[in-house]
């Protein structure tokens, strides 16, 4: 099992942000994290990374408790946290050179391993840009590339797509789907549409509790109506959430 999640919680205060969630990821798996804005999709996926400690609970990384063991663990891990924060005054290939630098300890000498990630995010025209100049979407490709750097057994991405014209969308689900067959991979998207195309499972949360965690075909028979969308699938499931946690 690559990623284990034991009885995760989060709380700000008096703020519970993630309730008690627990799930097993293997590899092969792409997760699809759905939720509204605050529900703790991205409080999960930071606790996930190491990035945040819980207030209770733990994640194992192939048996290995990161907060124990965060050198080993993340070294197994590619991460795109909210926004794909970035140095802007690096070029996009001095960028890619410095996190090679920092993965591998050594001096950068693999040029193949740089321009391997470039060439699947198709970054070729804006290697010797400033990353500070490029377009929401870009930068974004540069983040992404980022994390495949490695060749991680587990890759963790949030909102990978946004900002993203329909093409690169197209571009980065593909990618996507021909890494899923050797990694973990969790995503976290507001794009019903997304989940259905590249996830093999589909885990709603809201008010940081997890509501349901089954396939795409799976949440569509959760329809109330004849031809449900998984819209409509989600917009239940949420509201059913919302009045079971204020009964």
């Amino acid at each position: 099992m690559l990623i284990k999640v034991n009885q995760l919680t989060k709380k700000f205060g008096p703020f519970i942000a993630v309730d008690n969630i627990s799930f097993n990821l293997d590899r092969g798996e792409v997760l699809g994290f759905l939720g509204p804005n605050g529900a703790g999709k991205t409080t999960t996926m930071r606790m996930i990374t190491g990035f945040l400690p819980p207030t209770s609970g733990n994640v194992l990384i192939s048996g290995l408790d990161i907060q124990e063991f965060p050198i080993v663990t993340k070294k197994k891990i590619g991460y795109v946290p909210e926004g794909a924060p970035l140095y802007g005054e690096m070029t996009v290939l001095k960028f890619l050179k410095f996190i090679f630098n920092l993965r591998n300890n050594k001096e950068f000498n693999d040029k193949e391993i740089v321009y391997n990630a470039v060439e699947k995010l198709g970054l070729e025209k804006v290697l010797y840009q400033q990353i500070e100049t490029l377009s929401k979407g870009y930068k974004r490709r540069v983040g992404l590339a980022q994390a495949i750097l490695h060749d991680p057994d587990i890759l963790i991405l949030d909102e990978p797509t946004d900002g993203l014209d329909p093409n690169q969308k197209h571009q980065v689900r593909k990618l996507i789907t021909e890494m899923s067959s050797n990694k973990a991979i969790i995503i976290s998207t507001h794009i019903l549409e997304e989940v259905d195309a590249v996830c093999t499972r589909a885990m709603i949360i809201s008010n940081g509790k997890m509501i349901i965690d089954k396939s795409p075909k799976e949440l569509l028979k959760e329809g109330k109506q004849h031809n449900a969308t998984l819209d409509d699938v989600f917009r239940n499931l949420t509201i059913e959430s919302d009045v079971s946690n204020n009964a």
